[in-house]
């Protein structure tokens, strides 16, 4: 007969309620590590949807903004020429029997555009009126006509067919840039204008070309007549000036810094005001330049040379870092090698250091140089926010530069300057991003891996 002891009982009721609990709080903690991993999984999930709606955004402002500026920038492309039939005599324009080439340059062709304009729409007697129809062509309409004089003194006495420039309200009509449908008095294009040129529209006088006036002529205040060569000059020396001091000074400073200079508290000073310097704000050295090198050194204002100086200091400190993190990029094992075969210092850093880190160098150079081409607010400081006509030839000559010429006509009212803006502005995005595009290519082509 068996005996069931009632210890072992209650020994298994114990273990059974311990195991029940176990398996409770293991249920529990399963549960809780499962709901956790689910809250970590949705934040992650959150995390990238929102990367994912920055980026986005950032495109769609991207976007927006390069579409504003090509569909403001492109009708800049295009100029509207005008036909007339002038008549070049000698009374007209105010010339003698044998006018030498200084009296073929002051000649009234002015007086010849209107005349021919008079001949072209007869009916128009009122002095309101025909101050209306002079304005159809430009005033640089009368340069044009001088040029071909000059070239050609054979003309005077003889009648001639030219295309001439259409005036800024006359070209903004034909590109659809004026509002007809507001009442006359709102704006600065009248119905007899519309008129006018619509019928010389008809008879075929109106033509659109490629506005080759845009790259080959300087400043102007017809907007018509204004271009980008004297800016896109001044930009190329002053970026000359810019790249010839600033490029040997900062890869020899970082070359120092990186490969010979001692580890003490002076280099650590010095790298400190170096990565401090790259985050001043670009007027300062603005105001440093106009201090020291045209107050004390009394160098021309508005010069490339002046530019070029000032936003030398300004790229120095990235072309340094820069160049100091492609030395660094250089593994050790090159120096330890060319060591150990006897190479001295000087020749480890130029014959294999150098050479290997060069890709690095040039690529933080011509980033510096691209930031240096879109400067605006240092130049302004020296001078160079100056109206020039003449394109500058020399680094000391007076020059603007193309994002100093931008602010200029930004600030304009007449609404051609709004698409000349545009223009210069997808002008110069272009040579960024050629410079950038340059800096990428150089450093897939040249780049090592070890």
């Amino acid at each position: 007969m068996n005996h069931t002891d009632p210890t072992d009982s209650e020994t298994s009721d114990a273990d059974r309620s311990s195991t029940d609990t176990l398996g409770m709080t293991r249920s529990d903690t399963t549960a809780k590590v499962k709901a956790s991993i689910k809250k970590r999984y949705a934040r992650e999930r959150r995390f990238r949807l929102y990367g994912l709606i920055a980026i986005l955004s950032s495109l769609s402002f991207l976007a927006i903004l390069v579409f504003t500026i090509t569909k403001n920038g492109l009708p800049a492309f295009k100029q509207t020429f005008i036909q007339l039939d002038v008549t070049l005599d000698a009374k007209t324009l105010g010339l003698g029997d044998e006018p030498d080439q200084a009296q073929l340059l002051k000649a009234n062709y002015n007086g010849t555009i209107k005349k021919a304009l008079l001949a072209q729409f007869p009916d128009v007697k009122k002095r309101k009126d025909k101050k209306a129809l002079y304005k159809l062509i430009s005033k640089g309409g009368q340069y044009d006509l001088q040029r071909q004089v000059m070239e050609s003194p054979d003309l005077i006495g003889q009648s001639k067919t030219v295309w001439l420039p259409a005036g800024d309200d006359a070209s903004g009509y034909l590109k659809g840039m004026v509002d007809v449908t507001i009442p006359e008095k709102k704006r600065r294009f009248k119905d007899n204008q519309i008129e006018w040129i619509e019928s010389l529209k008809q008879d075929n006088r109106v033509a659109e070309r490629f506005n080759w006036t845009f790259f080959e002529r300087g400043d102007s205040r017809e907007p018509e007549m204004a271009g980008i060569k004297g800016a896109l000059f001044g930009s190329i020396l002053t970026l000359m000036v810019t790249l010839i001091l600033s490029f040997p000074i900062a890869v020899a400073s970082a070359i120092y810094l990186e490969e010979f200079a001692p580890r003490n508290k002076w280099t650590d000073i010095i790298e400190v005001n170096i990565n401090n310097l790259a985050a001043v704000p670009s007027i300062v050295f603005g105001l440093l330049g106009l201090a020291v090198f045209i107050n004390f050194f009394q160098l021309p204002r508005s010069a490339p040379v002046v530019g070029g100086l000032v936003l030398s200091l300004m790229t120095l400190p990235t072309i340094i870092i820069s160049s100091r993190a492609a030395l660094k990029s250089v593994p050790p094992s090159i120096r330890d090698a060319a060591l150990g075969l006897g190479a001295s210092n000087l020749q480890v850093v130029f014959h294999h250091v150098l050479p290997l880190a060069l890709p690095g160098i040039l690529t933080g150079t011509i980033i510096g140089m691209a930031q240096a081409l879109g400067e605006t607010a240092p130049l302004l400081m020296i001078g160079m926010v100056a109206f020039i006509v003449d394109v500058p030839a020399t680094i000391t000559d007076p020059a603007t530069v193309l994002p100093v010429q931008i602010f200029q006509w930004a600030d304009l009212p007449e609404k051609g300057f709004v698409e000349k803006t545009s223009a210069a502005i997808m002008v110069l995005l272009a040579f960024l991003v050629a410079m950038n595009t340059f800096a990428v290519i150089l450093r897939r082509k040249f780049e090592r891996k070890w």
